[in-house]
């Protein structure tokens, strides 16, 4: 009786945390997609602010990671 009482049990599986894990590092791997692009010189504007990978696919990613996130929390396993 005591064994019971005594084990701890994770609120997830282990499959679950993984697959958090996967969404966490896809939010991350976003954001650092979507850093940089600046000018040293305030007065040069750059471009590359405006290009494909900070404009369509960092944010993308960063909304694909939040549903992988939002998938492993709400995962049943068997």
């Amino acid at each position: 009786m005591k064994d019971k009482e005594n084990k701890k049990e994770f609120l997830f599986e282990s499959q679950n945390y993984k697959i958090l894990g996967v969404g966490l590092a896809v939010i991350a791997l976003g954001f650092l997609l979507m850093s940089g692009g600046g000018s040293q010189d305030p007065q040069i504007f750059n471009e590359s602010v405006f290009n494909f990978q900070r404009i369509r696919l960092a944010p993308t990613l960063v909304l694909v990671g939040f549903g992988i996130t939002v998938y492993s929390i709400l995962k049943k396993t068997k």
